[in-house]
């Protein structure tokens, strides 16, 4: 019978870029993932930051390609998104990269003061503040404004928000605004029309009866996000063009227009067959917001993205331990893993999300069809099927076992809870951080140690 290296490169073909095997051992970007294990135990978390900036690096590249093989008038601008992975040496690690930030909560402020105080960020640093305001949030933004911070932009989620900006923003120079529009769902959506956001037929009236004769205010930026992602879709497309119209209608009343916010939604890596020609796509929203701008005779905007997930998620992976063996009935045999998918990654859980799933070890051995159960005692929590098969195959063995979920870096940190009370109680798993050192060899950091009971015990009021 083939050995799971065999099954496995006649599947998919493997290796692939970002792994490799040496020795029936499987390595992540040159990281020795049983040296990790053998260093640190399981379950394991861990980030190699190298990758943020790579694909920071890489989606740069493509837009400027674009621009200049179309001829594009306007420019790029990357904003990070911030609530992918709020933690600091991510945003630290992007920065690095002359980017530009994306907020969507209160909190994301005094982040983003903290970060300008030890110079990571500066006050000409391009800050897009997003989602439907709480008070706190908006009078961040107007402090922020007033403490020097000149290019801050509220993107308004919806009309009440401009009043508060309206009544306590006093600038030298006019304030820079955005607005949102509020797009139209994907057809099998339960809902026609984006919570968040101006209606889009609302979006010209609004600013003609409320700011386009106020002297503090400039709309410079229109934004929206298409809930597909970015996808070679006719929904994609469709709602691409009815966008860029708008824009192109509020610039010939608005001159000082001049920025397209085309949003997030850019995929990563989530399966051994993902196939995603970043270079096509990114080359025809560039030339169809040009052709568009042509028929309307308008100058292009600048574009900016807000890419989250494509930031961060091929960064991270978590890895675990086979703790037992269960054959259940004549078809279903179970990998009782020493972690949970409800607890470390709640995506599978909840959105059903798929991730790169590799065996550590024993690539040598036969491969046999599995289930794979976390360890709460929960029906949930288990991963039966990857992104490519109605299956999950591991290799057939006694001896111990590891495994990994690679990509996971794009909000299982925050979604899970990180420091706090967990289903069943499990523990937050140990963090690392890898960073390279210019000799290329790694630099670990034990970012988070498991957590340990009498932490969780003082969370739920014992001690």
């Amino acid at each position: 019978m083939q050995s799971y290296a065999e099954f496995l490169d006649l599947s998919v073909g493997f290796p692939q870029e970002g792994f490799n095997i040496i020795d029936d051992e499987l390595y992540f970007h040159d990281l020795n993932l049983m040296e990790m294990i053998e260093t640190y135990g399981t379950p394991l978390r861990f980030t190699y930051l190298p990758m943020v900036s790579k694909k920071i690096q890489q989606a740069k590249l493509l837009f400027q390609t674009a621009i200049i093989k179309n001829n594009y008038r306007g420019n790029y601008k990357y904003c990070y998104c911030t609530k992918s992975s709020h933690f600091k040496h991510i945003i630290e690690e992007a920065l690095k990269n002359d980017i530009h930030l994306e907020t969507s909560s209160a909190f994301d402020m005094p982040i983003i003061d903290s970060l300008e105080k030890k110079g990571a960020v500066n006050k000409d640093t391009t800050i897009i503040c997003n989602g439907f305001k709480t008070y706190q949030y908006k009078q961040y933004i107007v402090d922020m404004l007033h403490d020097g911070f000149k290019n801050i932009i509220p993107v308004l989620d919806n009309k009440e928000e401009f009043n508060l900006y309206d009544d306590e923003i006093e600038l030298d120079e006019p304030c820079n605004l955005g607005i949102r529009i509020a797009a139209e769902e994907q057809p099998d959506s339960q809902f026609y029309t984006s919570r968040l956001g101006v209606r889009m037929e609302d979006v010209i009236d609004f600013y003609n009866n409320k700011i386009a004769s106020n002297p503090n205010f400039k709309v410079k930026l229109l934004h929206f996000f298409i809930n597909s992602g970015i996808s070679d879709t006719p929904y994609y497309w469709n709602e691409l063009e009815k966008y860029v119209t708008l824009y192109c209608k509020f610039k010939k009343i608005n001159p000082d227009l001049d920025t397209l916010d085309i949003g997030g939604g850019m995929p990563f890596k989530d399966s051994l067959v993902f196939d995603f020609d970043y270079e096509y796509m990114v080359n025809e929203i560039v030339k169809r917001i040009k052709e568009i701008c042509a028929i309307h005779e308008v100058i292009e905007p600048d574009i900016i993205t807000e890419f989250g997930k494509y930031t961060v998620a091929e960064a991270s992976g978590i890895l675990y331990k086979v703790l037992g063996r269960k054959q259940q009935n004549d078809r279903e045999r179970w990998l009782m893993l020493d972690g949970s998918f409800i607890t470390n990654l709640p995506d599978v859980w909840a959105l059903n999300q798929k991730y790169v799933l590799l065996p550590i070890n024993n690539w040598d051995a036969e491969y046999e069809r599995v289930n794979l159960g976390g360890i709460t005692c929960d029906g949930q929590d288990y991963y039966n099927q990857e992104a490519h098969m109605n299956s999950v195959f591991m290799p057939k063995t006694r001896k111990v076992q590891y495994l990994g979920f690679f990509n996971t870096g794009a909000y299982q940190e925050v979604l899970s809870g990180y420091g706090g009370i967990h289903h069943c109680l499990l523990p937050s798993p140990k963090h690392v951080i890898i960073r390279r050192n210019r000799d290329e060899t790694f630099n670990f950091e034990v970012f988070g140690e498991e957590q340990n009971s009498k932490q969780v015990l003082k969370i739920l009021g014992y001690s």
